[in-house]
């Protein structure tokens, strides 16, 4: 069996690391019924606190966003530095809300274990989709529907 780097082309051909069975010294003891009950719900809110701030991506920071540049845009009479302001503060602040989604998947990973649950992975990724999905969905009935092109909802 070749296993030096350079027989093998510098490829690691055995298990990926992180990959063994977990092994714990001792079994984990956990809290009573109640308490796991308390986390259990606990680790609910947490859920519906990430699909929170992952709906904020869809209308509200932006739109929030929208009008600080056009602010900008008002005082200073700059256009491109109206949108310059609305972009740069719109990415910052979806880079912040992506930091706090992760912390809180973090600590909802901690309290399901908490809870008596063998959870080994989050739920920022299907959150995520899930949220885009819904997302696309309303902003194209909004376009196409209430505010687009042809719309008989909307005041001509």
């Amino acid at each position: 069996m070749k296993t030096d780097p350079t027989d093998t082309g510098g490829l690691f051909v055995g298990r990926r690391p992180g990959t063994r069975p977990i092994k714990y010294r001792a079994l984990p003891e956990y809290a009573s019924a109640r308490r796991q009950r308390v986390d259990r719900t606990l680790a609910v809110l947490i859920l519906a606190a990430m699909i929170f701030v992952c709906l904020l991506f869809w209308g509200p920071l932006p739109l929030a966003w929208l009008w600080v540049g056009s602010q900008v845009d008002y005082l200073t009479g700059s256009t491109f530095l109206g949108m310059v302001v609305a972009f740069f503060g719109l990415l910052f602040s979806l880079l912040v809300g992506l930091v706090i989604m992760r912390r809180l998947d973090v600590a909802w990973i901690l309290v399901r274990r908490a809870g008596g649950l063998d959870q080994r992975e989050g739920k920022i990724g299907p959150v995520f989709a899930i949220t885009c999905g819904l997302g696309t969905i309303a902003f194209t009935l909004w376009f196409l529907v209430i505010e687009g092109p042809g719309s008989h909802l909307a005041p001509q």
